[in-house]
């Protein structure tokens, strides 16, 4: 990469243009884009809408209130640990947009029911499946 490929690379990401644009207007690869960038510091973390706002709670747990710590460099943090996180997403479980629901047909006692994540599901509980396997059909 030359000096003038280098200076033409700030340039443009100053102009907020992308690794792909500059990379096919330059002739360079965009992966060695993306690396002078990344040593350069000028991966756009500032201007990728990632930084909080003055004013702004982005840096506070919505769990428990208190800061959430972020690393440089890295996507922004919303919780400030797992618990919190996993506390937050159980009490907060219309919000999961769950693309996975199947509905079946139970195998023992031929209920319906549904079903999230498991498109291979045969029984409604485990009872029905003990009751099934282990003690008899609903057919005997």
């Amino acid at each position: 990469m030359t000096d003038t490929q280098k200076d033409r690379i700030r340039q443009m990401k100053a102009d907020g243009v992308g690794y792909i644009k500059i990379a096919r207007e330059l002739g360079l690869s965009e992966n060695t884009v993306k690396s002078f960038c990344r040593r350069e510091g000028l991966n756009g973390k500032a201007l990728d809408g990632m930084s909080p706002a003055p004013g702004t709670d982005i840096g506070i747990c919505p769990c428990c209130g208190t800061k959430v710590v972020q690393n440089p460099g890295r996507k922004m943090k919303k919780f400030c640990s797992d618990k919190c996180r996993n506390k937050w997403w159980n009490s907060h479980q219309d919000r999961v947009k769950r693309r996975a629901h199947y509905e079946f047909v139970c195998a023992y006692c031929k209920k319906p029911f549904t079903a999230y994540g498991n498109a291979g599901r045969k029984y409604c509980s485990h009872a029905c499946y003990v009751a099934d396997r282990f003690g008899g059909g609903a057919d005997e």
